[in-house]
């Protein structure tokens, strides 16, 4: 089994970043993690390591009710091993970091159009189809510490037409510090297009829950 090491301060900034974007509460230590009571409809609380530890192991085997989400810099198999057996491990995500990234600037194919909005420290970049749906969104958040993306997603029918850079880009010109880490957590789709762009993994991103009923 390898074991993944990620800087618990980095992992706590983005986490930090993430909480601001997503409007929840801010996170606080527990345990050799970091705990986010969000209290959501999906989610009751959430908790993120930068390492497996005994606190995981405590919290996993003391949590009996569905809605509570643990989440490891590490593998799914390692997330695995410390968890009884009601845990169900959820699809694998990267948490990654830019290194050199692309500034791809083409322009939208044509019908698309760019709306940008800024409130405080998040950004939201949505690009509005010819019919004027929703074809493709994200959001950023900006701390003393890092720059963080979220959500960047791209709908069925707007795909391969380089929307998802596109939504990057623009979010990207809302840094305002250019010595901050670029943060992101990537589906295993996403993390092909974020290599492209120039980032890099800097651990597997595992996640289990107890399902409902």
């Amino acid at each position: 089994m390898t074991l993944s090491r990620v800087d618990p301060n980095l992992l706590f900034a983005w986490q930090a970043a993430h909480s601001i974007a997503r409007g929840s509460p801010s996170p606080v230590l527990d345990r050799g993690g970091f705990r986010v009571d969000t209290h959501s409809e999906k989610e009751v609380k959430r908790w993120v390591f930068p390492q497996l530890c005994d606190g995981l192991r405590t919290i996993a085997r003391d949590v009996t009710a569905p809605r509570h989400y643990l989440k490891l810099c590490g593998s799914d198999e390692e997330l695995r091993s410390a968890l009884p057996d009601r845990w169900e491990i959820q699809p694998a995500n990267y948490f990654m970091m830019a290194t050199a990234v692309a500034d791809d600037t083409k322009p939208l194919p044509e019908g698309y159009r760019m709306e940008f909005e800024r409130a405080g420290a998040v950004t939201r970049a949505s690009i509005i189809g010819p019919q004027g749906d929703l074809a493709a969104s994200g959001c950023a958040a900006e701390t003393a510490d890092v720059f963080i993306y979220d959500r960047i997603e791209t709908a069925q029918d707007h795909r391969r037409k380089g929307l998802g850079i596109a939504v990057m880009v623009a979010l990207g010109t809302a840094r305002k510090s250019p010595a901050s880490p670029q943060l992101l957590v990537a589906t295993e789709d996403g993390r092909s297009l974020y290599a492209n762009l120039g980032w890099s993994v800097l651990a597997p991103f595992a996640a289990a829950t107890i399902p409902e009923g």
